[in-house]
């Protein structure tokens, strides 16, 4: 075992191991939060441009953070999402797409504006929603409500409407929306505390206050330690086996 190329192997599980090493700390380092957000930080309402930019993706720590912002809602731009539960009821919600105001470019913010039982008052309250915006095109009006991470897009369940919406994505908004030419979009979307129209608030409770403790590197970090035991074990099972084998030969010339 104390021969060159096995100490030289040994140097090099060494250098294996301490990276190994590097890497479980790394790890342990981010899985603690050491300047976690205080009890109930998301129910401070703040301006959106604190909380994220267009483009953006959300942070987990800021999902149902409460924001406030303004704009003007684009006419014909209120589209129906189905299979939206409210306390436990399935129904729709009717969105808009709200054009900021005070931005140096165009840029819109997609916004649950209320919930519906049924398709028909969901269409209903978007049309007169729709032809109110088109009435005050340069109405400005202020929005409150949580910002929450976009769901992403999915097809329709088999045999329903293809045009149909079930999921809260601004991507999918977008297809629908109208003037969208050069403007900036929100990837996250604002659930309004303030239903429009004749539509029910939506249901969005505080989120769960989370731990500051992720479990999840404290694993890895667990790994990369075994990982780097590994290392060593391999070495020694590598060099006894070579060394048992030259003392076989020595006991035994014919072999």
């Amino acid at each position: 075992m104390l021969r060159p190329r096995w100490l030289a192997m040994l140097a090099l599980c060494l250098v294996v191991a301490g990276v190994f090493a590097w890497l479980g700390q790394w790890q342990l380092g981010r899985a603690i939060d050491t300047s976690p957000a205080p009890p109930g930080a998301t129910e401070v309402v703040r301006p959106l441009p604190e909380v994220a930019g267009p483009g953006e993706y959300l942070p987990e720590p800021l999902v149902g953070q409460k924001v406030e912002t303004s704009g003007r809602w684009i006419p014909g731009d209120f589209v129906v999402v189905s299979q939206r539960y409210n306390d436990g009821v399935e129904g729709y919600w009717v969105t808009g797409q709200l054009r900021l105001d005070d931005t140096a470019t165009p840029t819109s913010l997609a916004v649950a504006v209320g919930w519906a039982p049924d398709r028909e008052s969901a269409e209903s309250a978007a049309s007169a929603l729709s032809e109110a915006a088109a009435d005050a095109p340069d109405d400005i009006v202020a929005v409150t409500g949580r910002l929450i991470s976009d769901e992403g897009p999915a097809l329709p369940p088999a045999g329903a409407d293809p045009q149909e919406i079930t999921r809260m994505s601004p991507p999918a908004l977008l297809s629908r929306w109208h003037d969208i030419d050069g403007v900036d979009v929100y990837r996250p979307y604002l659930a309004s505390t303030d239903a429009a129209g004749d539509l029910e608030t939506i249901s969005s409770p505080a989120p769960a206050e989370g731990s500051n403790v992720n479990w999840l590197n404290i694993f890895y970090a667990v790994e990369w330690a075994v990982f780097a035991g590994f290392a060593f074990y391999l070495w020694y099972r590598l060099a006894r086996d070579a060394w048992e084998r030259e003392v076989e030969e020595l006991d035994d010339p014919a072999v």
